[in-house]
């Protein structure tokens, strides 16, 4: 009862007259079951039923999964319609909660960040973003713990706390810098439930490698170097994967020269394949085939501020090396739609001290964003 309790307080006073509906239809179903094990059982002492507290969990639970369909559809549908934007969403996320067949209601009802962009579950995390209008994030860094937090922007403006979705810590092994990623701001390791996935340097801080903790598609297989193994020991878990997956490379050109600009880099990706059924072939193909690669935009010189210049649309305010905006390679093999070398498809950069812009869209997901992104904290004395 206390689970049906918590969540009806949290649905939208749309669904009320819904939800009566419902659990009208529960109570009558309940007097419908109790009267069949009356007859079965004859009754029970004092012609009561008798049930445990485990019993009255169960038969908790089985009311929701008892609801027809229909009905369950309707009321998924209208607190989606009613939660457009986080805080509000957290009630579509309740619906999930329920049991089984309300998550399958309603992750059959809630359609992926690439048609709507909004992000409602941890799966929309690693699904592309839209292809028209990019999603606002921001990053808020800790220095003293080298920790990172990925936040999603909830106005335009940046006086909203945001809606937490991804933190990740900065560990040196050795001549090494590792980037674990996580679901919980408080449990930033490998063996966690939370654990997404993890940023690997090389010595100069020059190239990384992007890992996930799940197969990009069907058929990938897991790193086997030593360095990618999410334990140091063998596979403690069939449900956990003992290895991480390469999902992508970044690295930064060395500036012998000392030419002043942002840095440049080059990003080879494993794109997330969309839930949309208007997929094309190709982009369903190119889930696990060609990866998409990306190259830093280049600023333009700006004859009244004599200096080089990237047009962020106010989203950045601090000149810093590490801001940059990625467009696609102009390649026949790019994915439909983003070989165009003017659209931005990432873009980073600094807002405030501690405080830094991430806007991504289609084909990248937010995880690989955040990762891309982190890559570009830390001083490159070769690159700048």
């Amino acid at each position: 009862m206390s689970l049906q309790r918590a969540f009806l307080s949290r649905v939208s006073s749309s669904s009320l007259g819904l939800f009566r509906d419902s659990r009208n239809w529960a109570r009558r179903e309940r007097g419908e079951v109790e009267e069949a094990a009356e007859e079965i059982d004859g009754g029970g002492r004092d012609g009561a039923l008798v049930v445990t507290g485990g019993e009255e969990e169960e038969e908790e639970g089985g009311r929701w999964e008892r609801m027809p369909p229909e009905l369950i559809g309707e009321i998924v549908q209208r607190v989606e319609a009613g939660g457009e934007r986080w805080p509000l969403r957290k009630d579509v996320v309740s619906c999930a909660c329920l049991c089984r067949r309300w998550r399958e209601v309603t992750r059959g009802v809630v359609r992926p960040p690439l048609e709507t962009g909004k992000i409602t579950f941890p799966s929309s995390l690693k699904e592309p973003g839209p292809a028209d209008i990019p999603i606002q994030c921001f990053i808020k860094r800790n220095k003293k713990s080298s920790t990172f937090y990925l936040y999603l922007g909830l106005t335009q403006t940046f006086m909203d706390k945001g809606k937490f979705l991804l933190a990740a810590r900065r560990f040196r092994h050795g001549a090494r810098t590792e980037y674990i990623i996580s679901l919980d701001a408080d449990d930033l390791s490998q063996g966690s439930n939370a654990y997404v996935g993890k940023l690997r340097s090389n010595f100069l801080g020059t190239n990384f490698r992007i890992y996930d903790s799940q197969p990009p598609h069907s058929g990938a297989k897991a790193s086997s170097s030593r360095a990618s193994r999410r334990f140091a020991s063998k596979q403690i878990s069939p449900q956990v994967p003992a290895g991480n997956f390469e999902v992508g490379q970044v690295s930064y050109k060395f500036n012998l020269l000392k030419s002043r600009g942002p840095r440049r880099m080059h990003c080879t990706l494993q794109c997330p394949m969309g839930n949309s059924e208007e997929d094309s072939p190709k982009s369903k193909a190119h889930s696990g085939g060609v990866p998409l690669v990306l190259r830093n935009k280049a600023p333009r010189w700006h004859e009244h501020l004599q200096c080089w210049c990237l047009n962020f649309h106010g989203r950045v305010t601090v000149a810093s090396v590490k801001n940059f905006q990625l467009v696609a390679t102009a390649d026949a093999s790019q994915p439909p739609g983003v070989g165009d070398e003017e659209t931005v498809l990432l873009q980073f950069g600094k807002f405030g001290d501690d405080l830094f812009t991430m806007d991504y869209r289609q084909p990248l997901s937010a995880f690989q964003a955040f990762a891309i992104c982190l890559t570009s904290f830390g001083t490159k004395f070769a690159c700048e």
